[in-house]
């Protein structure tokens, strides 16, 4: 490409300051910077002074001084799903447990039952409602879980749904594949045949059918058993696609390190985290997502073993764990204030935990999550001093302006 061709660009932003995000441990600071965009990527970034001389664009931004940081990444929802369970919220302040309400029929299976009796229709518009929270907040890619159907049917009508919010609203969809999240009621006392069935029939159908980016389980007491966990990562394995794991959320069933035994994307929650799992994650590169929403919710009182795995240099990623049970959260900014409240962990980790890092835990690493040349043009604008305020404020939100694929997207 000649010099004139590479200074052609089809829209810049000027009068910014950016926090690239591109070195880990950094914000990436470049006060009164430009940055421009073409094809949808990244095509040049700096200060402002040093823009190329000659350039061209289609069109030029005034950022009017603020800040600019990559879109943020949402990267473990539950987003897709019917029906409300605040009778549970009543009961847990009332002294029931996770796992009462879960052996009453009550939890994951509430869910199920609701989101298996709407029509697809309607689960998109309950999920759009939620989503457009998010945008709204300079989220640009979101990953959606399936498991509150727990058959074929179901499952597919929730992954062609995150699909369709992709399509409908202006953001990246990344799509999990979640059969085994919780133990149907046609399959009580029969665990491993549901294993099998997922395996053999449920995986490979709706990977047939383009539906799913990666594949999870719930390794719990309460979930699956390691071994059963292991056969679905081996189904996935065998179709190409990528694992990621809860997680050592309630008690160790050594979760973690299976999960990096794989090669695992992330393994999510990590509240009863071993020293053993941490450093199989570090081994394999699998990010350590923490979900602070879902912590306060259920008054949990184990924290996750931050500085573990600050020292073993596992990348901390932070997101919302939306869904009607645990985490009923559509504001990843909130996300970011519990994670530096409830976890101790600082702005500037908040802030990697929602782009770099939650761009990795999607296997994005290479095209998202940070501001550099090559990179989907995908970034917000917001009204704040220093990049701190995003995780500092309660209940604000100072986004001015959603970017995707470099160009401005209505977020209301």
């Amino acid at each position: 490409m000649s010099i004139e061709q590479s200074t052609r660009w089809d829209a810049l932003w000027v009068n910014v300051h950016l926090a690239t995000m591109a070195e880990r441990g950094s914000y990436g600071e470049i006060r009164d910077a430009a940055i421009a965009v073409r094809a949808g990527r990244i095509a040049w970034l700096g200060p402002r002074a040093a823009l190329p001389s000659g350039y061209r664009s289609v069109v030029t931004h005034d950022g009017d001084g603020c800040w600019l940081t990559p879109g943020l990444i949402d990267c473990h929802t539950h987003i897709v799903y019917a029906g409300n369970r605040s009778d549970e919220f009543e009961a847990r302040l009332n002294g029931a447990s996770y796992e009462d309400i879960a052996q009453r029929g009550g939890g994951i299976m509430s869910t199920v039952r609701s989101t298996r009796a709407a029509t697809e229709q309607t689960l998109l518009a309950a999920s759009l409602v939620r989503v457009k929270s998010l945008l709204a907040e300079g989220v640009t890619t979101l990953e959606i879980k399936s498991g509150y159907g727990l058959d074929l049917e179901t499952e597919r009508k929730m992954l062609r749904v995150a699909r369709r919010i992709g399509e409908t609203l202006p953001l990246r969809v990344r799509t999990t594949f979640l059969g085994a999240h919780a133990l149907p009621p046609e399959y009580a006392g029969r665990a491993d045949d549901y294993i099998e069935l997922i395996c053999k029939e449920m995986l490979p159908a709706l990977a047939a059918e383009n539906l799913v980016d990666a594949v999870d389980a719930f390794c719990e007491k309460i979930g699956f058993s390691a071994d059963q966990t292991e056969r679905v990562f081996r189904a996935a394995q065998s179709l190409g696609l990528p694992v990621k794991l809860h997680a050592e959320q309630l008690s160790d069933q050594s979760g973690a390190a299976l999960t990096a035994r794989y090669r695992g994307l992330s393994a999510d929650h990590l509240e009863y985290l071993s020293q053993a799992g941490i450093d199989a994650m570090a081994a394999a590169g699998t990010v350590a997502v923490l979900l602070p929403g879902a912590f306060y919710f259920l008054r949990e009182t184990k924290m996750p073993p931050v500085q573990a795995l600050r020292d073993a240099r596992v990348p901390i990623a932070i997101s919302t764990d939306c869904n009607p049970g645990t985490s009923p959260m559509t504001s990843l900014l909130l996300a970011m204030n519990m994670a530096c409240t409830l976890f101790r962990l600082t702005p500037l980790e908040a802030l990697e935990g929602t782009t770099r890092h939650a761009a990795k835990a999607l296997g994005l690493e290479r095209e998202m999550g940070s501001l550099e040349t090559g990179k989907a043009a995908d970034f917000a604008l917001w009204s704040i001093d220093r990049p701190v305020d995003l995780a500092y404020a309660i209940g604000g939100n100072p986004c001015r302006e959603v970017v995707v694929a470099g160009v401005v997207r209505d977020c209301r």
